[in-house]
């Protein structure tokens, strides 16, 4: 049986200091691929695959379109497209901006819901806004699991806070020092795949998508 091998992670303000930590905290054999957003200008350059791979754990790379998922690996969202999970691959899109990013959290929340179900974590770092609650709330109709920094330890608690407020039945509320096990955990913890229905709303936002 899977684990929670899909880990989607979203973050804003503060969120390159937050994401290293992450990294360097996990380890080489993580049972689990990781995604990524950082929310970067459209038409910036993004060097947070090689800031990531300072940590000598999990390769990183910004993720390709079409590319097929592979396991103990970081896919970081480029600057100007959103990043999709679909089951198997990478679809990169370039439709209008969510939550006045792209690329945007909930997009990727949304798709790795879609796509895998229970076995997705989704984890909201420190941000401004509430880009991240929508995306989290499709994770847990879907059955995954979803953690949440606490506002209180993040450098900006904007995206925390609303996750916190607006998504029911939130699973973890942690310290950033304590996310990393809990991810290693979930990612060896067997599950028994009982998906819930994908929602109209879902399907609907997943087709504006590859509009």
């Amino acid at each position: 049986m899977p684990g929670h091998d899909i880990i989607v992670v979203g973050a804003s303000a503060g969120g390159v200091e937050a994401l290293t930590y992450l990294v360097k905290n996990l380890p080489s054999d993580l049972n689990a691929t990781i995604f990524i957003v950082l929310h970067v200008p459209s038409h910036g350059t993004s060097v947070l695959p090689r800031i990531l791979d300072r940590a000598k754990t999990l390769p990183s790379s910004h993720g390709r379109n079409g590319e097929a998922i592979m396991k103990g690996r970081i896919y970081v969202a480029p600057p100007d497209y959103h990043l999709l999970v679909k089951f198997g691959y990478i679809s990169l899109v370039k439709v209008p901006r969510e939550n006045g990013h792209r690329p945007a959290i909930d997009p990727l929340f949304r798709s790795a819901a879609i796509a895998y179900g229970q076995r997705v974590v989704a984890v909201v770092l420190t941000g401004v806004l509430d880009d991240g609650t929508a995306g989290l709330k499709a994770v847990k109709i879907r059955g995954g699991v979803a953690v949440v920094q606490s506002p209180e330890d993040a450098m900006y608690s904007g995206m925390p806070r609303s996750a916190i407020e607006n998504v029911d039945n939130i699973d973890h509320i942690l310290h950033l020092k304590d996310i990393p096990s809990v991810l290693v955990n979930l990612a060896n913890k067997p599950i028994d795949e009982k998906q819930n229905p994908v929602s109209r709303e879902m399907e609907i936002e997943s087709q504006l998508m590859e509009a």
